[in-house]
């Protein structure tokens, strides 16, 4: 008798493959939660500026900085930086050593190493001539979908004083990023705790952050529009100030020129606008800004040249 109701033997019906869901990605550095806003917004800019880079090497590069303003004397800078071979992503090589000294001998220098396939460390130190300023040693441990900081600032053992700061980020979803922030400094006689709970949410095509604390918040929405253009909105309250700030940024790229303009606005009635020209085939980029404050009645205005 055959199969009068038509229907396949159990054999031959196709076996669903299991659901394999993707891993949820690294939610990055704290310091970067506002980071693709930021890039949006141009920096200010003072005076007149010549800046000659020189790649000595595949891993080694220095620069001479000439900078001219009517805020303050003349001044010179030596930025060095090294690079070295372990491609981490591309835009994170490691161990990368960076540092800038000025004509008085005072230094900013900043150095990055893997300790481990997950561990990274930081130090940061900051001279005034001869004598040391601030200085901070970082430790991040990043897992698959989580990512954990500790901070030491300035400790001093014979003062007996030290500034700690513990940050963790989750990534809850593929889209959405939970973490916290926690400030501890201690000092005879003082100490005290601040935290501050953050989200970050990332669309295709816009992205929104918040930070919240009893410091104050910091809100962050960026969105791009095309491969051309981006804007930024920004806006931040201190508590202890009782002040409330709020900014919004363009940055507009022109690729058949080879320029890039950004813009601000903010509510303490500031306008300022930066134009980055390059010079090809020459390795030559110009740079023209503007700003100005209506509140105080002041201007800024800059130019640079950047070879190399």
């Amino acid at each position: 008798m055959g199969n009068t109701w038509g229907l396949a033997p159990m054999g031959a019906l196709p076996r669903r493959s299991p659901h394999r869901e993707e891993p949820l990605p690294s939610p990055g550095s704290f310091d970067e939660l506002h980071r693709l806003c930021k890039d949006v917004f141009p920096v200010q800019m003072e005076g007149v500026k010549l800046v000659v880079s020189k790649v000595l090497s595949s891993l080694f590069q220095v620069a001479h900085t000439v900078h001219v303003s009517a805020l303050g004397l003349p001044g010179y800078h030596l930025p060095a930086a090294y690079a070295g071979d372990w491609q981490l992503s591309p835009t994170e090589v490691l161990p990368t050593v960076v540092g800038n000294m000025d004509s008085s001998g005072s230094l900013n220098a900043q150095v990055l190493l893997l300790l481990a396939e997950r561990l990274r460390a930081k130090a940061v130190f900051q001279t005034q001539q001869a004598r040391f300023l601030t200085w901070q040693l970082d430790g991040e441990y990043r897992g698959d979908d989580y990512t954990a900081t500790l901070t030491l600032g300035n400790p001093d053992l014979i003062g007996e004083s030290v500034i700690m700061v513990a940050h963790f980020l989750q990534s809850l979803t593929h889209r959405l990023v939970l973490g916290g922030e926690l400030v501890y400094h201690w000092r005879p006689g003082d100490e005290g705790a601040v935290l501050t709970l953050t989200g970050k949410y990332s669309a295709v095509h816009w992205v929104a952050t918040l930070n919240v604390g009893s410091g104050g918040a910091h809100a962050s929405y960026y969105h791009k529009a095309n491969e051309q253009v981006q804007v930024g909105v920004e806006s931040e309250a201190n508590t202890r100030l009782q002040d409330t700030t709020f900014s919004s940024g363009y940055h507009r790229t022109l690729p058949q020129a080879n320029m890039v303009v950004r813009g601000l606005v903010e509510s303490n009635w500031c306008v300022g606008a930066v134009l980055e020209k390059k010079m090809p085939p020459l390795p030559v980029t110009l740079a023209l800004g503007a700003f100005l404050h209506h509140w105080h009645n002041r201007s800024h205005y800059g130019f640079s040249i950047t070879v190399g």
